[in-house]
């Protein structure tokens, strides 16, 4: 049964990007309960314009319903009360100062996903800091240089971390964009759970080796099919995160005719013209922001659904409340231009990266592993099934780092000829880098800027970067398994 936002909304509540209020958190304001009803969890965000947002985010056990009764509550591993957890946001030009507190009885990080920040902020154990072991803290310290839609996550034992609810998002909000009478934060996360409310098995050899170990139960906010209230006749920003470790998506907002139905304004942060939200897959770590008309009558509803499966998925209910908003033509309005580093394709070095099983599937002991210097065995699987160029994530015995994938010429242009030589799909990532997508031998790709590109079975798709970045940056597949189990490796820009 869809579980009900029943906080009463006003108008007023919800105008204006960020759902503020004047609650004071030391540096930052937190968005009062009634703004996040029943799951969705608390926003902290800016007083003023150059001001250091700080926040504590603390990573430990808390327990959360997903289930309905009888089940007992689940066993969230979160970084706030509740998932998701928190929504941090930002305007873009101030500077985040985030402190993790290991709450854990193992090691951890967060990685910034999406972030063009400094390496050593980019949180990935043993690569660039080392990791926070439990009672331990670790500060963050960057000025996000791009507005959009972010999360973070850790990086290493990621299989069971996330798939327990260890992430959260963070928001860098634009100056100068259209108003929205509501800005939402959708999460969309399957979660591996017993009829009983306990963690089934989040990974097992069959599906690393495959698609992937999905999960059994199908949430937004860590909610089954919520019902979300918005302004009636109002124009609505959501921005859609698939979170999941191993689920592919393919959202449609169903019902939401005014205007042509819902608009595509941004990929993975990064501002798109206006197209309408009629097919674009959402591999793992990949983000939509969209934009529609809110129902003119209260109490209609729209539904988000996923349609990426033989049967369509019903996922949430947006729900029209309050007086309609006065009658205005919906036309979708574009956001401002990001300000990106644009890679000279025409003089680019063209780097081929082929991803596929690995030629010889390796077995390595736990003992060995807890002995590396440069990771250890919640970093590293002990089986390896796929690879990047041939070589799996870490070759050669796990006793040293590995040597990057390749290494680039600081301030020089390359172009990556993603290759997917397998049957899966594969969604590759870039750590501290925005691609420019620039083309596909299977079908037509829209142009566009994303940190995640979904790579289909058999493809050869086409990306850019400008190496303006220095660091040693990870590159890999946003399926947790897949990446664990060998296709990872890293960049260095030098």
């Amino acid at each position: 049964m869809p579980h009900r936002l029943a906080a009463s909304l006003s108008r007023r509540a919800l105008l204006g990007s960020g759902l503020r209020t004047g609650l004071g958190v030391g540096g930052a304001t937190l968005a009062a309960s009634a703004l996040w009803p029943r799951g969705l969890a608390a926003s902290v965000s800016a007083a003023a314009p150059g001001d250091v947002v700080a926040v504590e985010l603390v990573a430990k056990q808390r327990m959360q319903r997903i289930l309905p009764e009888p089940a007992a509550p689940s066993p969230l591993v979160t970084y706030a009360e509740r998932f998701p957890g928190p929504v941090i946001r930002l305007r873009k030009g101030q500077r985040l100062r985030a402190t993790l507190v290991n709450g854990l009885d193992e090691h951890t990080s967060i990685h910034w996903h999406g972030i063009r920040l400094p390496n050593a902020e980019d949180g990935v154990p043993f690569l660039t800091q080392p990791p926070t072991k439990p009672g331990e803290r670790h500060v963050y310290e960057f000025t996000p240089p791009d507005s959009g839609s972010f999360f973070f996550h850790p990086h290493c034992n990621t299989v069971e971390l996330l798939g327990r609810g260890l992430a959260g998002a963070l928001i860098v909000e634009e100056e100068g964009g259209p108003r929205f009478d509501a800005d939402l934060v959708c999460m969309v996360k399957d979660w591996q759970l017993n009829p009983d409310g306990t963690f089934g098995t989040f990974t097992n050899d069959r599906g690393a080796s495959r698609a992937g170990t999905f999960g059994t139960v199908s949430t937004v906010n860590g909610l089954i099919e919520p019902v979300i209230d918005v302004p009636a006749n109002g124009d609505i920003r959501a921005r859609l995160y698939n979170v999941d470790s191993t689920r592919v998506i393919d959202l449609r907002v169903e019902g939401a005719e005014a205007g042509g139905g819902a608009w595509i304004i941004a990929v993975d942060g990064n501002p798109l013209p206006p197209r309408p939200l009629d097919g674009w897959p959402m591999g793992p770590a990949m983000r939509l922001d969209v934009v529609f008309r809110a129902p003119k009558d209260p109490g209609k509803t729209l539904r988000l659904t996923n349609v990426y499966a033989a049967q369509p998925k019903p996922l949430a209910q947006f729900r029209a409340v309050g007086t309609a908003l006065p009658n205005k033509r919906f036309a979708p309005r574009p956001l401002p231009a990001a300000d990106l580093p644009v890679p000279d394709v025409k003089n680019a070095t063209v780097v081929p990266m082929a991803f596929s099983a690995t030629a010889v599937a390796q077995l390595f002991d736990d003992a060995l592993l807890a002995t590396l210097p440069f990771a250890d065995s919640l970093c590293l699987s002990n089986k390896t099934f796929w690879a990047i160029n041939q070589k799996s994530w870490p070759e050669g015995g796990h006793e040293r780092l590995p040597p990057p994938i390749t290494t680039l010429e600081r301030g020089r242009s390359y172009v990556f000829e993603l290759a997917n030589l397998t049957p899966h799909l594969h969604p590759i990532h870039i750590h501290g880098y925005t691609f420019s997508v620039l083309s596909s031998d299977l079908r037509k790709v829209t142009p566009h800027h994303a940190d995640t590109v979904l790579l289909e079975p058999k493809e050869r798709l086409r990306v850019a970067i400008k190496a303006d970045n220095p660091g040693d940056w990870m590159f890999h597949c946003h399926i947790i398994e897949h990446q664990d189990t060998g296709m990872m490796g890293y960049i260095r820009v030098a």
